[in-house]
């Protein structure tokens, strides 16, 4: 690929700054590939050509004057349609705020413009970012591009999607049951769950819930990263905020991952796994799982994380929605009604025992770190699946108890509020991509960060663990 569009983010930025690529080459370049490929794939849905085209001739002229350039000068980016946008449509993917549009930046935003980011377009969510696959009733459902018709999982899915097929080097995700991992892991991409607080999450209804949080996408672990020191700040309106992230590093460098003690886990001893992902699953450590200076199968203590979940989920689900169901209900989705309509159904003796469980469960995964130092397990439980067909519905003949079990495999983590990096690591036995989760304690995120990099390294010299790119002659 020759492009300017298929370029890293650290490549791009590194020639914005030599001179040698303007920012309005490469905006031009994205924009060809969003009008060659975004009608099938509808990962962009609200987008602003011409203040991008200005902001890109401004930064253009920024490199030729000399200026101070910014971490993310002239690069265009992708906005999660969940987070708020100076001038540009915000949905939420609700009819309720079809016709939105702010008149100021989110916090976050704020600080990825700061950055020189060049803000082109929304990236397609699920209403409220409830559900794994992005459709909703404003913008429709977006496509896979490895396979249109099939789901790239969600609530991040416009953003992995977007990646995927080259239309924007860097995106913004957020994640809480999986919401930025797993999009990635069905796209091919990176995706970023920092620990809570490092990229503050503002204006949040329940505020003293450290599981949503917001985090960067890329096509590689040093483009995503490059995104999240972007993103990074102290902010105490949100609770869970310090100033961890003031002490990353400025670029990644790696680690040894001779010295690393990996753990693998195919299900982590609670979530239901498709047979041919597990088959993967254990195909891909046996093929890279000899770099460590350990690699052991070992699942973490996640007992009655399932209802624990749902319970906590419901919590913030009845913060966020009560009003909303019961006075537009005629204008939400399934997704937003059934976990509302649950989370009332609980009662203070469930939500203290979930929070009680919660807690064993943060606890114990903290200790399963004391024999190793990464986790590493599926970063999705199945192979996408057909866009029309709102969740998975069975797993290996199992149904499913609810429309969020298939995503066991990144919620179960949640509850112990991890960092995780998702990598790319090949195709399954559909022909889709596959990806893999790298897991820390909340706090890790500067190990879990050198290690997938460097395992990214190690993946890349193998065709079979390599990261895939999806056939664009087909649009």
């Amino acid at each position: 690929m020759t492009e300017a569009c298929d370029l890293s983010a650290v490549e791009a930025r590194q020639m914005i700054g030599n001179k040698q690529l303007s920012p309005v080459e490469l905006l031009d370049s994205c924009l060809n590939r969003i009008e060659r490929t975004n009608s099938a794939i509808n990962a962009l849905v609200a987008m602003d050509a011409d203040t991008a085209k200005a902001e890109a001739k401004a930064a253009e002229d920024a490199v030729m004057t000399g200026e101070d350039l910014g971490l993310l000068h002239g690069l265009p980016i992708g906005i999660k349609d969940l987070d708020v946008t100076a001038g540009l449509r915000t949905t939420w993917g609700s009819l309720i705020y079809e016709n939105h549009v702010p008149d100021v930046d989110g916090d976050m935003v704020a600080n990825v413009r700061a950055a020189g980011a060049n803000i082109l377009a929304k990236t397609n969510t699920p209403e409220f970012g409830a559900g794994a696959n992005t459709t909703n009733k404003v913008y429709g459902p977006t496509g896979n591009p490895f396979d249109t018709v099939k789901t790239c999982a969600g609530s991040s899915g416009g953003s992995a999607s977007a990646l995927a097929a080259g239309m924007l080097p860097l995106a913004t995700g957020s994640d809480y049951g999986g919401s930025l991992r797993t999009p990635a892991a069905f796209c091919g991409v990176t995706g970023y769950r920092p620990s809570p607080g490092l990229v503050p999450a503002t204006g949040r209804p329940v505020s003293l819930n450290p599981f949503a949080v917001l985090g960067p996408m890329g096509r590689t672990v040093s483009d995503t990263y490059l995104l999240l020191l972007a993103q990074l700040d102290s902010d105490k309106r949100d609770p869970f905020s310090s100033d961890d992230g003031l002490r990353l590093p400025e670029s990644l460098s790696g680690v040894d991952l001779g010295s690393v003690r990996a753990a693998f886990s195919a299900d982590l001893g609670c979530a239901p796994v498709d047979n041919g992902i597990r088959a993967t699953f254990a195909a891909r450590t046996k093929a890279f799982g000899g770099v460590f200076a350990e690699a052991e199968a070992r699942d973490p203590d996640l007992t009655d994380v399932h209802e624990c979940f749902e319970i906590l989920r419901g919590v913030n689900f009845v913060g966020a929605h009560r009003e909303r169901l019961e006075n537009q209900r005629d204008l939400l989705g399934p997704n937003v009604i059934d976990n509302t309509e649950r989370g009332m159904a609980y009662s203070l003796p469930d939500v203290a025992w979930a929070h009680n469980v919660q807690t064993k469960i943060y606890y114990e995964f903290d200790r399963f770190f004391e024999d190793a130092d990464v986790l590493i397990c599926p970063a999705a439980s199945v192979s996408p699946f057909p866009h029309s067909q709102l969740f998975v519905e069975e797993i290996n003949g199992e149904a499913m108890p609810t429309y969020m079990r298939w995503l066991a495999i990144t919620y179960g983590l949640t509850m112990a509020l991890p960092a995780a990096c998702v990598l790319p690591c090949g195709l399954d036995e559909h022909g889709m991509p596959f990806g893999i989760q790298v897991v820390g304690p909340n706090g890790s995120d500067e190990l879990v960060l050198q290690v997938a990099y460097s395992l990214e390294q190690v993946l890349d010299q193998n065709a079979e663990t390599r990261r895939p790119v999806p056939d664009l002659t087909k649009f």
